[in-house]
């Protein structure tokens, strides 16, 4: 199976990239090394040295399980949680009417 390469803006692979910092941050501060984390979230350890340094052909599903290895899988509820462009265009697309009616 031919695997392909995914290509990332800058930007993006700077996101990713500090994701994965994050994420190494996380395990060093509970004092649990690659291979604890790694057996705990059904992984390899090379698999976790990619979810730390931000690799974007990593399943979201592992960078998931990591974070929940870690305690913090509610942080990711908080991805697009408050979407205030799209609340925006939201509301430029209701209709209000100008005036209520008289009542007699």
């Amino acid at each position: 199976m031919v695997q392909r390469k995914i290509i990332l803006l800058p930007k993006l692979e700077g996101i990713l990239s500090q994701v994965g910092e994050n994420i190494k941050l996380s395990r060093l501060r509970r004092r649990l090394s690659s291979e604890q984390v790694a057996e705990r979230a059904g992984i390899s350890k090379g698999t976790l040295t990619k979810v730390e340094k931000g690799v974007p052909g990593v399943a979201i599903g592992t960078y998931l399980q990591v974070l929940f290895v870690l305690g913090l899988q509610e942080d990711f509820l908080q991805l697009a949680d408050d979407d205030v462009l799209g609340r925006k265009l939201q509301d430029l697309q209701m209709s209000v009417k100008k005036r209520a009616p008289k009542t007699i």
